[in-house]
C-alpha cells in the first residue's frame, strides 16, 4: 500500500476504509464488521471513524473488526467540537479506546471547528500525546483561514492533516485550501469520495463522460472516482463500503493509472474551481 508522510514522520496510508452511518443498524453489524475485515485482508488498513457516527456505534464495530488483528491497523478518530477542551477531550479519548479496544489511536482529529478556543484544543492533543493515548492529531472541515489561524498558535505546527468532503464534483479545495497544505507536505483525507447520499451518488456516477473513462479501462465509474483522487497530490482516500465487491472494487482502484486524456475528460466533466468557494460539509 503507497503510504504518504505525516510532518511527525509517521506514514499513512493513501487509501482506507470509511465508517460514518456504519454503527446504527444492530441487524447490520456483522456484515459491517466482515467488510472492514476484508478490506483489512486486502491491504486498506487504515480505517477512519469517529465518537459521533452512531453515537460511538461505529467504534464499536471497528473495535470488534479488528479484535486480534490491532497492529495492522492505523486507526483514525474524531473528536466532537464540545469534547475539545482540555477535560473534555481525556474523557471522550478514553471513551473511544474503551469502545475501539486500542491502547492508542494513530491520529486524532477535531471534528470541525467549535467554540472551545482552538489553542486550548491544540494543548489538550498535545496532553493526550505525550500520555501515549495517541500518535498524532489533526483537524476536519477546515477551511484555509481556520487552517492559517491555527497554524500560528502554539503547538499549530504539529497537525498532521486536514479532513475534508472532496470529490469530483467538490473541487472548492484544489483553489486555496489543497495548495495551502501542499506547502506545508500536509495531506488532506478526502472524505465522501464517492459522494453522500444516493441521488448525489447517481448523478455524479450516471455523468457520460466519466463513464466513458470507465469503458475504456474496463473499470466501474465509482472506480475512476476514486482512482482520480488517488493520483491527486498529498490525497488520503477514506471510500465506505459494506458490500464485498464494493470493497474489492474501492482497493482495485489503487492501481489504475489514469491518463492525461483521461484526466482532460474529467476535467471538461466536473470543472476545476476558478473562484474561493465556502469548504463544503456533510
Amino acid at each position: 500500500m503507497k503510504t504518504l508522510l505525516l510532518p511527525s514522520g509517521a506514514t499513512i496510508p493513501v487509501l482506507g476504509q470509511g465508517t460514518w452511518y456504519m454503527g446504527e443498524d444492530p441487524a447490520q453489524k456483522k456484515r459491517e464488521i466482515d467488510a472492514l475485515q476484508l478490506g483489512l485482508d486486502l491491504g486498506m488498513t487504515l480505517i477512519d471513524t469517529a465518537e459521533m457516527y452512531a453515537d460511538g456505534g461505529a467504534e464499536e464495530v471497528v473495535g470488534a473488526a479488528i479484535a486480534g488483528r490491532r497492529d495492522e491497523v492505523f486507526l483514525v478518530s474524531k473528536v466532537y467540537p464540545h469534547n475539545a477542551g482540555r477535560r473534555g477531550m481525556q474523557a471522550a479519548c478514553e471513551r473511544s479506546l474503551r469502545r475501539l479496544g486500542r491502547d492508542h489511536i494513530d491520529l486524532y482529529l477535531l471534528h470541525w471547528p467549535g467554540s472551545v478556543p482552538l489553542a486550548e484544543t491544540l494543548a489538550a492533543f498535545e496532553s493526550l500525546k505525550q500520555a501515549g493515548k495517541i500518535r498524532d492529531f489533526g483537524v476536519s472541515n477546515f477551511d484555509s483561514a481556520a487552517m492559517q489561524e491555527m497554524s500560528e498558535l502554539p503547538g499549530g505546527g504539529q497537525v498532521a492533516v486536514n479532513q475534508v468532503l472532496y470529490n469530483l464534483k467538490r473541487r472548492g479545495v484544489e483553489w486555496d485550501l489543497l495548495p495551502w497544505c501542499r506547502e506545508r507536505a500536509m495531506p488532506v483525507m478526502a472524505y465522501s469520495p464517492l459522494e453522500s447520499s444516493a441521488d448525489e451518488q447517481r448523478r455524479m456516477l450516471g455523468n457520460p463522460q466519466l463513464q466513458a473513462v470507465a469503458r475504456r479501462h474496463d473499470a466501474s465509474p465509482a472506480q475512476i472516482a476514486l482512482a482520480w483522487l488517488l493520483q491527486q497530490e498529498q490525497v488520503v482516500v477514506i471510500p465506505k463500503a459494506v458490500n464485498s465487491i464494493h470493497v474489492r472494487e474501492n482497493r482495485a482502484a489503487l492501481d489504475i493509472v489514469l491518463t492525461a486524456q483521461d484526466l482532460a475528460e474529467l476535467d471538461q466533466a466536473f470543472p476545476p474551481p476558478r473562484r474561493a468557494h465556502p469548504l463544503d460539509m456533510r
